[in-house]
């Protein structure tokens, strides 16, 4: 029998999307934008969670515009949203690629003039603006935005990006005059500025479309935003073996934990390959039934052993949830909440 005959076994990690908690962060977060109305960071297929289930989770909630990174994440969205309303940050960066955009009916963020010009050459058609305020990444230059070519352009949205919104940073306010000038100088449809932690600086910076990403997925970058935003995601290992050890027996390699005691311990079914990563070693911990048990010594590729002394009745089989809410684990790992997300494998099932 070949092997795409045979049932394949489950997964041994599952990752637990809470669709209704998704659903609630959107709400909140296109409630707190005001007049503007709240879109959706899609991209890194949908912060890892997975675009299949998240997508139209969102929709659903009423969400109706998405940014992605990449030409396959717009493809991937088109079957889900309708494509007038999927926007590709990165822009088209050969003749080619903005052929597919007009193709594919999405709309191109453009990001300097080369890809305004390449943009026209192709027909152009709806596009978004892109303007650096001060965060010298992409974007256009505050110097180009005058440019002719500028003025040819059928601009749905203009757009710039807070390069410290997540801080109390006097950047925010000189990022915001010079937005100022630039909703003055380039005409759109409409203007938008503030991502998940520009929402929560206040009116001055929603304009007409806010950008929320992390924020959607369980994360806070800002203070004003918590007991507003919910986990959404739950990464759940499978216990693969049950273990008892002597006091003096160390455990997993470079033996950077030896057991003082009698213990119990399980082997379970993650790793730093599915990125629960080295830095949980000796300070990550796991829940049983809601009982904190810690990770002991190094976390490896594929599995990380956790102590199940306390935990009589776990077993071979039974699952383990990681403590995975997102800014205490940023403060216990040394991660950013954005890694904790998208560092997150291919292994893991995605369940509901």
């Amino acid at each position: 029998m070949m092997p795409d005959d045979l049932p394949l076994p489950p997964a041994a990690l599952r990752l637990r999307l809470d669709t209704a908690a998704l659903a609630s962060n959107w709400r909140a977060l296109d409630a707190l934008s005001g007049r503007a109305r709240a879109g959706a960071a899609i991209k890194a297929d949908c912060y890892g969670l997975g675009m299949s289930a998240a997508l139209p989770t969102l929709a659903a909630a009423g969400c109706q515009d998405w940014f992605v990174a990449h030409w396959q994440e717009a493809a991937a969205a088109v079957r889900h949203v309708p494509a007038a309303q999927v926007s590709m940050l990165h822009g088209p960066m050969t003749d080619a690629e903005a052929v597919y955009a007009r193709a594919l009916g999405v709309r191109p963020v453009l990001n300097s003039l080369e890809q305004v010009r390449r943009w026209l050459r192709a027909g152009g058609g709806a596009c978004e603006l892109m303007v650096d305020t001060g965060m010298s990444r992409l974007g256009l230059p505050l110097g180009d935005i005058l440019d002719p070519a500028i003025a040819k352009l059928e601009i749905e949205t203009c757009m710039s990006h807070l390069a410290s919104a997540d801080e109390d940073s006097g950047q925010n306010a000189a990022q915001l005059g010079r937005f100022r000038d630039v909703m003055r100088a380039v005409p759109a449809r409409r203007y938008s500025f503030a991502n998940s932690a520009g929402i929560a600086l206040g009116p001055d910076y929603h304009c007409d479309l806010t950008r929320p990403g992390l924020a959607l997925y369980g994360g806070v970058p800002r203070g004003e935003l918590a007991g507003k935003i919910a986990q959404v995601a739950y990464p759940e290992a499978a216990v693969i073996q049950v273990r008892q050890l002597a006091a003096g027996d160390s455990v997993g390699y470079n033996a950077t934990f030896t057991a003082d005691r009698a213990m119990r311990v399980g082997v379970i079914a993650i790793g730093y390959a599915d990125g629960y990563l080295r830095c949980w070693s000796g300070r990550g911990y796991v829940l049983w039934h809601g009982q904190r048990l810690p990770v002991l010594g190094r976390v490896s590729m594929d599995m990380t052993i956790v102590d199940l002394t306390a935990a009589e009745n776990c077993g071979e089989g039974d699952w383990l949830a990681l403590e995975y809410t997102l800014p205490e684990a940023a403060a216990a790992s040394g991660l950013s909440q954005y890694e904790l997300l998208t560092l997150l494998g291919r292994r893991f099932a995605r369940c509901q």
